[in-house]
């Protein structure tokens, strides 16, 4: 292990040190400069020996303009003869200039254009204009008319955008009431998030990991308010420049930041009949220094689910057949926390450190009622009180380093410490026909998913149409694992004894990866992006019970190639890559959770990763009022991480859940969006998700041979939305989604609806507003059915979902900010290579850059 590691310390200093000395070589340009004007031709521009110098300032604040535009042009033949760009202090200088007759046109971002005319040089002149003073330029939105829908979608070669930020319906809610909206996305009511039907995905935060995402995405989307979110990218075809994990893709939610300078507290705030929170967001800048302070709190409650299962096993010739019902109820408390912090160490360079920290505290009730009937005989019935409990803290800290020579040249270091303290456990009374207390059970695991990571990226342009790319990055990775599973009497202390069990998990994972990237546009604008990416992965895992495991090392080369092309107003894209799914700490962890015996679930800690190719075609275009995007993919895995379920040999009726490297799964489907914008204040879309998916398997039979599985069919989803904004500040939305049932290795996963309707009145001073917000007001209750069976079993579980809601939502500005020119800041490190638990939903991460959203 240590030796890995200090193979992985040595191949990242060494990409780190050679990269700035590369930033000296003439064809990287050195020092950043200001490109030449149309029209000055280099040195073709008329020499003398004149000047004109002067100062850009803000009119409202008397304050530099930073690197404003200035474009000299010659006033009788209205051609730019010369131009440049103001420093920090707004001071330019337009030096050896030949005598003349001039004006002046002085423009930058957010302000009106200034020109000053009738200038007049004479040979050796030099002329100072002083202060030249601009006036911002300030558009209310009364003023704007929606033309298309590039503000809602936004197409890119690897990506789709879509911005979030007018979510009425979201306001109070978390991240998953976003996502629900997201075009090629899945979220069921659990908070899982699927892309294209497979839940093996990589969701970053701000291009950055969590470990808390690493263990349950549907949990950490629970701590992300909605009303925080600015836009949601789905990456379907990852370049090489992204981690190699996620073989469904990557979604990288980016929320609201700001470039003001100033101070500001923005106050958000919900109430409902289901969940309420609260959410407190200060920012402060001044000069070359920002800082960042919040924090979002919310609560859940009065959540009611009911369940009835009914399920055939056989075991030795033994038919046991299960019914059990139960009653759950459920709260749940989330925050985040988070200061940052940015500085400017030049114009050219800056630095951004950051700590964060989230904390889940769940719990869940249920009373389970069970009878088994043993070759159709009825047994007495059991009577089952579960409490459990699911809790993590989490923080990430990152210090990150990024220096610019030019545009699109540029140097990144950046580093990630991340650690997510996990409880899982649960207590259960064991209760007869009168009700009277007969034992007790407990489970115990406390899991703790440690990480560092290490990773710098360089990029430069070659000529003007061609930009290559290249990094490492290294990732230092600890997991353990502490289990117990205790027994009691009715009375007295647990013991691990009558079948109690106690174990320990120790799993070491290192991963050294490096990447080149070349992208090529050509004179008939085709965009060409290739790459390729190699990661090895160093395994140390061991188990109390068995020692060492044996999971060896591996290695894997990851292609990419990324097309696209406008036709006659139809962008077509052409992508494949390869993607590599590692298991996630759930999947590997061990312990034997048994809250509902007749269900019972198992990590496999020996598993390997699975592989999977993805190809895809997408087209689009703006007919009229309308956008369409359309896209048709496959997608074929090999050794894929499935869910498997058979018979226990030990508990009469039970089903054991594991998961196994058993699986082949191919994909095949399409991905419809539409768009219309009716009229230039309402906004109506469509979306339908298609594919015929094939999966293949094994099980191991009573006999102790495998037998062969096999399941195919079609799965179908899709939704609609519609937006309007009125006079006086007036706006409603609403939002319907339905999900078809899921095709699973060993049956059918039962589909659900959703829907949402809000309105919302902005304040006249535009500093806050109010709203209301009702999901699901015409159900009592939605009632996911599946159906699970093999040669050795049939489970058939309903549950019903009481989640009939409505809430008010509140926020409101406090401060003044006036508006900074944009810089970029360092990157950040973003790690995209674990999966994650029930049912192969996947972690958050980040892309293997360490970089901010990639450019096109």
């Amino acid at each position: 292990m240590k030796t890995n590691a200090l193979l992985i310390a040595l191949f990242l200093l060494i990409c780190s040190l050679s990269l700035p000395a590369r930033a000296q070589f003439p064809m990287m340009g050195g020092a950043a400069q200001p490109k030449a004007l149309p029209g000055t031709a280099g040195d073709q521009t008329p020499k003398g020996n004149a000047k004109i110098t002067g100062y850009v300032l803000d009119s409202a604040q008397t304050k530099a303009v930073e690197f404003a535009s200035i474009a000299l042009y010659n006033r009788s033949s209205g051609k730019a003869v010369d131009g440049t760009v103001a420093d920090e202090k707004g001071k330019f200088t337009l030096s050896k200039l030949a005598p003349g007759d001039y004006r002046i046109l002085i423009s930058f971002v957010g302000f009106r254009n200034k020109t000053i005319d009738n200038l007049t040089l004479a040979n050796g002149q030099s002329l100072d204009l002083g202060v030249v003073k601009l006036s911002s330029n300030v558009k209310t939105l009364e003023e704007v008319t929606v033309v298309g829908q590039a503000a809602l979608i936004e197409e890119k070669v690897d990506r789709l955008v879509y911005n979030a930020e007018k979510d009425m319906t979201a306001k109070g809610g978390d991240a998953s009431d976003v996502l629900r909206k997201v075009p090629l996305l899945t979220v069921d009511l659990d908070g899982n998030v699927s892309l294209r039907g497979s839940q093996n995905i990589r969701v970053l935060i701000n291009n950055k990991p969590s470990t808390i995402v690493a263990s349950s995405v549907s949990d950490a989307l629970k701590q992300i308010p909605a009303d925080q979110i600015k836009t949601v990218e789905v990456i379907t075809s990852p370049s090489a420049k992204y981690d190699a994990e996620g073989s469904g893709g990557i979604i990288n939610i980016i929320t609201k930041k700001n470039s003001l300078q100033g101070l500001n507290l923005n106050v958000d705030s919900g109430v409902g009949n289901r969940g309420s929170s609260l959410s407190l967001n200060g920012n402060y800048r001044k000069g070359k220094a920002g800082f960042t302070l919040g924090g979002f709190g919310r609560a859940n409650y009065n959540t009611i689910t009911r369940t009835r299962l009914e399920q055939t096993s056989e075991v030795a010739d033994v038919t046991t057949l299960t019914r059990q019902t139960g009653d759950g109820r459920s709260s749940g408390l989330f925050g985040q926390y988070n200061l940052g912090f940015d500085y400017d160490l030049a114009k050219n360079q800056s630095l951004t450190a950051g700590v964060r920290y989230g904390v889940r505290n769940m719990s869940v009730q249920q009373d389970l009622i069970t009878q088994l009937f043993t070759n159709g005989t009825a047994g007495l019935a059991s009577y089952r009180n579960v409490d459990t409990k699911n809790l993590s803290g989490t923080v990430d800290a990152n210090i990150d380093y990024l220096h610019t020579f030019k545009p699109q040249q540029e140097w990144s270091v950046s580093t990630l410490y991340s650690r997510n303290d996990l409880t899982n456990n649960f207590d259960a009374d064991l209760l007869n026909g009168s009700q009277e207390l007969t034992g007790r059970q407990r489970n115990l695991n406390k899991s703790i998913n440690e990480e560092f990571t290490l990773q710098t990226d360089y990029q430069t342009p070659i000529k003007k149409n061609q930009l290559i790319e290249f990094g490492g990055k290294a990732i230092f990775r600890e997991v353990t694992s502490d289990y117990r599973y205790l027994v009691a009497g009715p009375t007295g202390g647990f013991t691990t004894e009558n079948n109690g069990t106690l174990g320990e998990l120790l799993y070491h994972q290192n991963i050294a990866a490096a990447y080149t990237s070349y992208t090529y546009t050509t004179k008939k604008r085709y965009t060409l992006k290739g790459g390729l990416r190699y990661e090895h992965t160093f395994i140390d895992a061991s188990t109390r019970e068995s020692g060492q495991l044996g999971v060896g090392d591996y290695g894997v080369l990851v292609p990419s190639f990324n097309a696209s092309k406008s036709i006659k107003g139809t962008t077509v894209k052409l992508g494949y890559n390869r993607r590599i799914q590692r298991p996630g700490l759930q999947q590997l962890n061990p312990n034997f959770n048994a809250s509902n015996p007749q269900n019972i679930t198992i990590g496999n800690p020996s598993l390997r990763p699975e592989l999977t190719n993805n190809f895809e075609l997408g087209l689009s275009r703006t007919i009229k009022k309308t956008f369409v995007n359309a896209t048709f993919f496959g997608r074929v895995t090999n050794n894929a991480i499935t869910q498997v379920r058979q018979p226990s040999d030990t508990l009469a009726g039970a089903i054991v859940t594991t998961y196994e490297n058993i699986g082949r799964q191919h994909a095949y489907g399409t991905n419809v969006f539409a768009n219309v914008a009716a009229t230039s204040k309402i906004n109506i879309g469509l979306f339908l998700n298609a594919f015929y998916t094939s999966l293949t398997g094994q099980e191991l039979g009573q006999d102790g041979q495998s037998a062969n599985l096999k399941n195919t069919g079609f799965n179908v989803s899709g939704g609609t939305f519609a937006s309007a904004t009125f006079r006086k500040g007036w706006g409603a939305q609403a939002f319907g989604f339905l999900q078809g049932s899921q095709v699973q290795l060993q049956g059918r996963q039962g589909g659900f609806g959703f829907y949402t309707v809000g309105v919302k009145k902005d304040f006249a001073n535009k500093k806050g507003s109010v709203g209301i917000a009702a999901e699901n007001f015409l159900n009592n209750r939605f009632n996911i059915h599946t159906v699970l069976n093999s040669d050795q079993f049939r489970q058939v579980n309903d549950v019903y979902l009481y989640n009939r809601g409505v809430r008010l939502t509140f926020t409101y500005k406090i401060g003044k900010m006036t508006m900074d020119a944009p810089k970029k800041r360092a990157r950040s490190v973003n790690n995209d290579d674990v999966k994650s638990e029930g049912g192969g939903q996947a972690p958050a991460g980040g892309t293997g850059t360490g970089s901010g959203q990639p450019r096109q």
